[in-house]
């Protein structure tokens, strides 16, 4: 906002009268002083003196008239000057007045100008934004419908397409994840070889573009394939963002070798054929309760940083464990290995519960380290149980477990004497117990551990 500027005081104009006044002024003052030196002169006693004493009083009253005249004069010429100047700052100040105004004027245009440019941007952006919504949405419906027609062939368009509409459009591809899981959800229909090809697609399509050292990476999909159907399903290298497969069926051989997890890894209750792990990073809980492997199960050099709960799972094949890293606390409790298992060079870093847990075969826990509380109560072994070099810092428990075969402890490491109390143990002349186990025979069969 412009300041008001000073208002100019009115300039009024001198009278013709105030002139004459001035000059009747004049006249009087120097007839006043004339007639005072004539009476003077009057006075003097002798005519010669007389007389110039009177010539010098006309002269001396005539110069009075003319300084006053010249004093009026030099007054109104001060005053003609400081009225030009006057009417300069005048006209200075109106000449300023006009430019402030003009530039005044031209900001303003300049401005309703600019602000109706950016208006028809605006219009212009919304209008293209609104065209290419619009033009997004007829695409994304239309790869939708694709992919709910009939046909297999027609379902395989419809995934290409969404993933090419995902593939241009970062912003949707949340949503494209999402439906494709969605669609991996819905109950397959039964001896149908096309939809098994169209379903393999999709999962190609989504594990595609969770490689993060992909170009075609998508870090917005979050995978929940919650009661899904997948065959031979292959997320190596991926890395799964809370990824859900709670209930899932896998069928065929199912990698998840060289993912990496970030947050919670849900399996619980899911069933496999043959499964491979290895190598697998998690750095989130892992759920695998209640899992069911039909086959072979490996989890070689996995890391499961903020442990592992598999509970009451069931592993019919063989099962490898060898030098996986356990974080927090982790749980095998009343889990079923049916086949041999190891836990070779395994390193538990939390506390490790492997109560009521069953091996069918040979447990195999070869140089594995136990940092932490170790539990192997009520666990039954099946075969050989071998924990030849292996290390415990902390407490370990194996109360009421049942060995059915050799127990071999050779060059076991307890930091603290293991507990074995009600432990039994068929006879066997192979058994390498730890270092001062008592052992009682109970009868042919079985022997009887005591804690001293």
């Amino acid at each position: 906002m412009v300041a008001d500027e000073p208002t100019e005081r009115q300039l009024r104009v001198m009278p013709w009268w105030l002139v004459l006044v001035g000059l009747l002024l004049a006249a009087a003052l120097g007839w006043l002083v004339l007639d005072l030196l004539l009476t003077e002169a009057d006075r003097a006693s002798q005519p010669d003196t007389r007389a110039t004493l009177r010539i010098d009083a006309i002269r001396t009253g005539l110069t009075v008239v003319a300084g006053t005249g010249g004093g009026l004069a030099l007054l109104l010429a001060a005053r003609r000057q400081w009225i030009t100047e006057r009417a300069q700052r005048h006209q200075e100040s109106v000449a300023a007045r006009d430019q402030a105004h003009r530039d005044r004027v031209q900001a303003h245009a300049e401005s309703v100008a600019e602000a109706t440019q950016r208006q028809q941007a605006r219009q212009s952006t919304a209008a293209e934004h609104d065209a290419a919504e619009r033009r997004l949405t007829e695409l994304y419906t239309r790869a939708v419908e694709l992919l709910g027609n009939d046909s297999a062939a027609v379902r395989l368009g419809g995934l290409h397409a969404l993933e090419r509409l995902g593939q241009d459009n970062p912003g949707q591809r949340p949503t494209i994840g999402g439906v494709l899981c969605a669609y991996l959800r819905m109950p397959a229909p039964d001896d149908q070889p096309r939809e098994t090809e169209v379903r393999r697609t999709a999962q190609r399509v989504l594990t595609r573009h969770l490689r993060a050292d992909d170009a075609a990476y998508w870090p917005e999909v979050v995978l929940d394939l919650t009661g899904a159907t997948l065959v031979d399903f292959d997320a190596t290298g991926c890395t799964l963002v809370d990824a859900n497969f709670t209930a899932t069926a896998f069928t065929g051989t199912t990698t998840f070798a060289g993912a990496t997890v970030r947050g919670r890894l849900l399996l619980g209750t899911a069933t496999f054929d043959d499964v491979v792990f290895d190598g697998l990073a998690a750095d989130g809980e892992a759920l695998l309760d209640g899992v069911r492997v039909g086959g072979l199960a490996s989890f070689d050099g996995a890391a499961f940083t903020d442990g592992l709960s598999c509970r009451r799972s069931t592993f019919a094949g063989q099962t490898s464990f060898r030098r996986v890293t356990f974080g927090q606390p982790t749980s095998f409790d009343a889990t079923r290995f049916e086949d041999a298992t190891t836990f070779r060079q395994a390193v538990f870093d939390g506390a490790l519960s492997m109560e009521h847990t069953e091996f069918g075969r040979s447990a195999n826990f070869h140089a594995a380290r136990f940092t932490n509380m170790a539990l192997f109560r009520w666990t039954v072994f099946g075969a050989e149980a071998l924990f030849d070099q292996a290390r415990f810092t902390d407490a370990a428990n194996f109360g009421r477990a049942r060995f059915h075969s050799m127990a071999s402890f050779r060059d076991t490491q307890f930091s603290r004497p293991p507990q074995v109390d009600q432990a039994r143990a068929v006879v066997d002349p192979g058994h390498r117990w730890p270092a001062g186990a008592v052992v009682q025979q109970l009868d042919d069969e079985w022997l009887l551990l005591v804690d001293r």
